[in-house]
């Protein structure tokens, strides 16, 4: 008999009688009404335990180990459930598989208002607000193996910025073989603002090409050795149909006489066959202070492919090498609580067996022309500074100065200085705030490759989302 049952025969049992004057017809009515009461709570109990056996009884129990007596405890849980939490427990399973996937995937969206007095058009709109661009990067190990890349979409193209397979032979040596880093001068970049230094537009800050990279990362020391086949589109006979499609400034051409500072080359080249080394040398002071010194060296040669229309003196130096280049630099990095300072010297040098007035880079959907030898000065200087005003996480004020002199050809220097803010908040929200003044630098209405060039000013905010 059920429980429940036992507690209504209960009631009825203690329940007192009472015999009135009226006789025993009366005491008879009481209990057969009684009985139908009973009889009432049998069938909804009856009912009540159909429902429930219609619901599945899941038990779990869960053994605990007491290491100090021994002893195993068991405590139980009932979890009444008609389906859901099966299917409860197999979306928790796999977003656990997902979240522990061995690759993991994260990118960024990004805008941009810019104000500048070079161009009168945007001068007379106040500025244009534009998509700036779209990313997505991967980064994992499988077995292993690591895994990075990034691939990044614009309004005007879409490019690898890098992607390579590599192995951590020991846990301060590591393998990477695809479109690698340069290892070249301040790492990561030589810059704190959206807007780098120069170093970047003559290919020598931020640089990825096809290769293989060794990286050593001990206590004191750094080291890194690299040697690249080919630029991120495979050189000059690499199967691309826009050679200005890319993220970093390469080599891809030879100015000749006669030629724009933003002309398609006179004679196609590319990069082949170069190497990068870098080393540098860490001090820490504390745990606050440290400081960083080193140089690096980086070369190669430039294999030429064919000759524009026109350009007939050039077609006796198609499809061979036509010449190489060579860059070093000295470079060191300084930190103290909320202060970085950033100071570097570069030098660099192309020597071309035919005639030319430097040579062009490609990027960002355009050619570039620089000089064939230049010498680079950059002094950066940045303050981060914590806060807990609504969303900002964190302000860094930084202000990046570079001077690109000694410029083959050209009189006029090339110089940049960035004043600017650094915004981080929201767990993923980042702005850089700019205000950009420079003579001769691409970007800011200048090139590096002419004489002449007036004073520009910028401003700039850079503003997205990482997730």
């Amino acid at each position: 008999m059920s429980k429940s049952l036992i507690f209504a025969a209960t009631v009825l049992a203690a329940s007192p009688v009472v015999v009135s004057a009226q006789g025993a017809n009366s005491v008879e009515q009481e209990i057969q009404a009684l009985k139908e009461r009973l009889a009432e709570l049998e069938k909804r109990l009856s009912e009540k335990q159909e429902r429930e056996e219609k619901v599945v009884i899941v038990e779990k129990r869960k053994i605990e180990k007491d290491e100090t007596s021994g002893k195993d405890a068991k405590r139980q849980t009932l979890v009444y459930d008609s389906g859901a939490h099966a299917r409860l427990e197999e979306l928790e399973q796999k977003t656990q598989e997902n979240e522990n996937w061995p690759i993991k995937v994260h990118g960024a969206i990004r805008f941009q208002y810019e104000y500048n007095n070079y161009d009168s058009d945007n001068e007379n709109r106040t500025g244009d607000l534009d998509f700036d661009i779209f990313r997505l990067n991967f980064d994992g190990e499988m077995g292993g193996v690591i895994l990075s890349a990034e691939y990044r979409w614009f309004n005007y193209q879409d490019v690898v910025k890098h992607a390579w397979f590599g192995y951590d032979f020991t846990d301060k040596l590591q393998g990477q073989v695809g479109v690698v880093k340069i290892p070249f001068g301040n790492m990561p970049y030589n810059s704190h603002s959206y807007f780098f230094n120069s170093t970047f537009y003559v290919g020598l800050e931020d640089e990825h090409d096809n290769g293989i990279r060794f990286k050593y990362r001990g206590d004191d020391w750094d080291f890194d050795l690299a040697y690249l086949k080919s630029d991120e589109q495979g050189g000059i006979d690499g199967a691309t149909s826009d050679r200005t499609a890319r993220y970093n400034y390469d080599t891809v051409g030879i100015r000749l006489p006669g030629q724009g500072a933003f002309d398609e080359p006179g004679l196609s080249v590319g990069e082949s066959n170069s190497y990068a080394f870098r080393t540098a040398r860490k001090f820490n002071f504390s745990d606050k202070e440290n400081l960083e010194l080193g140089v690096s060296v980086q070369g190669g040669n430039l294999y030429s492919g064919t000759a524009a229309d026109g350009f007939t003196e050039a077609q006796a130096f198609e499809n061979q090498n036509v010449g190489n280049r060579l860059a070093w630099s000295a470079h060191g990095i300084y930190n103290n609580g909320p202060w970085n300072v950033q100071l570097q010297y570069s030098d660099y040098d192309y020597d071309i067996k035919l005639e030319n007035r430097g040579v062009y880079m490609a990027a960002y959907a355009y050619y570039d022309a620089i000089p064939a030898e230049a010498k680079l000065y950059t002094a950066n200087v940045a303050y981060t500074m914590p806060v807990d005003i609504g969303p900002l996480t964190s302000l860094t004020f930084y202000n990046d100065h570079s001077l690109m002199t000694d410029k083959m050809g050209y009189q006029d220097d090339t110089w940049m200085n960035v004043l600017g803010v650094a915004v981080a908040a929201g767990g993923g929200f980042y702005t850089y705030v700019d205000y950009v003044r420079a003579k001769n630098q691409p970007f800011i209405g200048g090139n590096t490759a002419t004489d002449g060039g007036e004073v520009n000013d910028r401003f700039n905010i850079n503003f997205g989302y990482y997730f």
